[in-house]
């Protein structure tokens, strides 16, 4: 009779022969030797997640029981091949004969999840943003080299051919000296409704497990899942939903390798009235010293909040980044393309092609070089916490027309550029029946960082927000001594 190596630790286990470690030290993988992924995350994002490892998958995990069953049994009739499952994420970590976990969690969940897995002895590839905030990044980063682990962020166009042909082309200076970057997040994101009463939570969903490190509080959004993005207790916006793709993009062109010296934000959540409160209309300004980092995040449609009217670009970008150098331009529009310009706006040079993110995290598992992952968690963080300084910035922010904000920016150390983004905004506003004489906007407190100690200069309310408060037992550890 043959028996499987699972099945073989299960029956050892039970029977008290065999004593199992929390901890496995770090092994050399062969050719020809399995690796063992359990994915943690289901619903949306994790769907990829499952076809990206299928051969690897030996277990699914999620708090909601219906989607778990759900995706178990599309996963058993696809492959033909059983998978154990779990609600509790922390009950599969103690199993030793899984290698590495996926995670396509909400964003709050992302750096608990990635550093007990970490101290489980466990590689991990975790999705964007790697964190909910700037500290629990930096933990993540400091587990993944103190337990010597493969730590993968889900940014995968680092892993596209295309793109990175592109940055080798603008590192060799092509165009020149990069002068400026525009991200854009254009993408339709309709209001998600508001409750009178509380969202009443299904008896198959773990609410306290769901909620994790997060506040649990009452819910006034018709849905759970997915539209936690729009809620600061659990997500970060949709610059830190998509755009975190376009914003690593444009912060690994621009060559830089820490969080910027000055943010600022302005944006608000306009044209509808619902339960979400992250900004649907922005603007941030990530300062570094060799070019400007602009980033514009925009859900309302072209005009007059008809959604058949499509979305704005921006020299092309709808979803990408425009990178202006000295002799052309460059732009990103999609996840596997890049078209270089010349200074009079002709094409030069055509890049397209895309790559297996998941495959080159396999490779590394095998290698044991963090340095052979095309996304390792170090830019994961550095990007994600673009993301969230730029929210803090909004969030301390203070609310002002139209008139006021031009005025406030040019106090600042902002300069033309981000005043031409805001002016950018604004037509794209008035075009939505956004009155910026009458409606307010929040500008954003300008803040400095000090890029080496990763908190802010003299503002004890921005540095307070550069981690949360962690619910019990939901908490992550402190990994920087």
């Amino acid at each position: 009779m043959t028996v499987s190596r699972r099945t073989f630790l299960s029956s050892a286990v039970a029977a008290g022969s065999i004593v199992l470690p929390l901890r496995i030290s770090s092994r050399a993988y062969g050719a020809n030797d399995q690796i063992r992924v359990a994915v943690i995350g289901l619903h949306g994002r994790g769907g990829s997640h499952m076809r990206g490892f299928k051969d690897q998958i030996v277990a699914l995990c999620d708090c909601d029981a219906k989607v778990l069953g759900a995706a178990a049994e599309s996963f058993n009739t696809q492959t033909k091949r059983n998978v154990d499952t779990f609600q509790d994420y922390r009950k599969l970590l103690e199993r030793p004969d899984i290698d590495a976990v996926s995670i396509a969690t909400p964003n709050h969940t992302h750096a608990l999840i990635g550093v007990e897995a970490a101290q489980a002895g466990k590689d991990v590839y975790v999705e964007k943003p790697v964190s909910h905030n700037v500290w629990e990044g930096r933990q993540l980063v400091n587990a993944a080299r103190k337990y010597n682990r493969m730590v993968q962020t889900g940014t995968q166009c680092r892993s596209s051919r295309s793109l990175r042909e592109a940055r080798a082309f603008i590192a060799d200076g092509k165009l020149g000296a990069i002068q400026y970057a525009v991200g854009t997040c254009y993408k339709p994101r309709q209001s998600i409704g508001k409750l009178q009463r509380p969202l009443k939570i299904p008896p198959h969903v773990d609410y306290d497990l769901w909620c994790g490190p997060a506040a649990k509080v009452d819910l006034y959004r018709p849905s759970l899942h997915y539209d936690w993005h729009w809620d600061f207790n659990t997500g970060n916006g949709d610059m830190g939903n998509q755009g975190i793709h376009q914003m690593d993009l444009a912060r690994w062109f621009l060559g830089e390798d820490a969080l910027s010296p000055f943010v600022m934000s302005v944006g608000g959540r306009l044209g509808y009235d619902d339960a979400g409160n992250t900004p649907n209309t922005q603007t941030v300004l990530h300062n570094y010293k060799k070019a400007p980092l602009i980033f514009e995040t925009r859900g309302l449609p072209k005009q007059n909040t008809d959604w058949s009217t499509g979305m704005d670009n921006y020299r092309g970008s709808q979803v990408g980044i425009v990178l202006q150098c000295e002799q052309g331009s460059l732009l990103i529009p999609s996840y596997t393309d890049a078209i270089a310009y010349d200074s009079d706006g002709e094409v030069i040079k055509k890049f397209s092609g895309g790559g297996d993110h998941f495959a080159n995290f396999l490779s590394a598992m095998r290698s044991r070089k963090h340095t052979d992952l095309n996304a390792d968690i170090l830019e994961g963080h550095l990007s994600s916490g673009l993301c969230h300084t730029g929210g803090i910035s909004h969030q301390l922010g203070t609310t002002m027309t139209g008139r006021e904000i031009r005025d406030a920016i040019a106090a600042t150390a902002a300069g033309p550029l981000y005043a031409e983004s805001f002016e950018r905004m604004a037509g794209h506003l008035d075009r939505n029946g956004v009155d910026l004489g009458r409606d307010t906007v929040s500008f954003g407190a300008p803040l400095e960082m000090d890029v080496l100690t990763e908190r802010f200069i003299s503002n004890d309310s921005a540095n307070r927000r550069l981690a949360r408060q962690y619910r019990q037992p939901f908490v992550v550890p402190d990994l920087s001594v």
